[in-house]
Parts: structure tokens; sequence; C-alpha cells
């Protein structure tokens, strides 16, 4: 058990300074050398954990959506009315993001275009995975009569769709603008997207 929790510990110490260092050098010139001198371990132990740099790099992206899914599910899973909790997941979303990488000087698209392939892949993914806790909130609005009919599946594709232009993909996070101004224009979205979505009487 001791020596699970050590190896888990050591993985999230190495994903630490992987965030540390893409947000110093860039993917192209980290190198697992320097990764293993900031962790303070042996460069063998970074490779019991990560196959490759490419490996790390993506399970550091896929640490970030991780802990954004934990917090939708909970919001998810809130008392609230289904239209106040999915304005709260659409910031959430976006806000989330923009936090785990404002102190990086590249957008992702430039910092990682060396792995785009496989980064565009696993970014697909994580859509898909977020729409899915949307779909049980929306569903939840429909049969209680807040939402009109519709594919729930669909509508939420089309919630992570709209606020999408919001994340700092193509943008840094100093070209998107301020953090009060991303979250603004966040809560103006996520208003026209439920205004469409609320029944009509």
């Amino acid at each position: 058990m001791k020596s699970s929790a050590k190896q888990q510990s050591t993985r999230e110490a190495i994903l630490d300074a992987t965030d540390r260092l893409l947000a110093r050098s860039g993917y192209k010139k980290m190198t697992i050398d320097d990764l293993a001198k900031e962790v303070g371990i042996g460069k063998g132990s970074v490779y019991l954990h990560f196959s490759s740099k490419e490996e790390l790099v993506l399970s550091h992206i896929d640490r970030i959506i991780d802990r954004l899914q934990i917090k939708l599910s909970a919001i998810a899973e809130e008392s609230a009315k289904p239209s106040a909790r999915l304005r709260k997941m659409l910031e959430m979303r976006v806000l989330h993001r923009f936090d785990g990488v404002q102190h990086y000087t590249q957008s992702l698209n430039d910092l990682l275009s060396a792995i785009r392939p496989n980064f565009l892949a696993r970014r697909e993914s994580h859509f898909e995975n977020e729409a899915q806790i949307f779909v049980a909130v929306i569903e939840e609005g429909q049969q209680n009569g807040d939402f009109a009919e519709g594919d729930a599946r669909k509508i939420a594709e089309s919630l992570v769709l709209a606020t999408n232009s919001l994340l700092p993909f193509s943008l840094t996070t100093q070209e998107l603008g301020e953090r009060r101004d991303i979250e603004e224009k966040t809560r103006q979205i996520a208003n026209l997207l439920l205004q469409g979505l609320i029944k009509r009487e």
C-alpha cells in the first residue's frame, strides 16, 4: 500500500514538473533529463511511469481535464435547478482550462504542435466525456418540463461546441484577455444558450 501511494506521489510530482517545464521551455525544448532534475529523481524513474515525453505531456493534459470532469460531475449533482447547474458547468469548463494554463506563454496549439494529431484526438475524447456529464442535467430538465424536448446528447454537444471558442487553444490566455473578461463572455454565451433550451409556455 505504501509503495503504491509513493508511486502515485512520484507520478503526480512528475506531472507537476511537466507543467512547470512546459510553461518555461515548451514541449520541444523540454527533455526527460530536465524533468528528472526538476523532480529530483533519476531519468529511469520517469520512464517507470511514462513511456515517452509525448505520453507524459498528454497525461498532463488528461489530468487537467480529469480534475475538470470531477468538478462538472459535482455541479451536475447539486440540488439547484437544471438551468442554474448548466450555466455553472459551462462557466467551469472554460475557466478551469483558462486557470490551468494561464502561466503558459504559448497557446496549446503552438506549444503542442509536435504532437498535434494525438493531442487533437485526445481533446475530442475529452469533449465527448464532458458532453456526457451535461446529458444527465439536460435530461432531468426535460423530464421536469424546464427544457424543450430534443436529443439530449446533441444538445450537450452543442453546448460544449459553443463554448469552445473561449478555450485557450489557438490563443494564449494573454491573447484571450483578463480572467474576468473571459468569465463575463462565458456567462453571456451561457445565458444565450440556455434561452434557446428553456421551454416556452
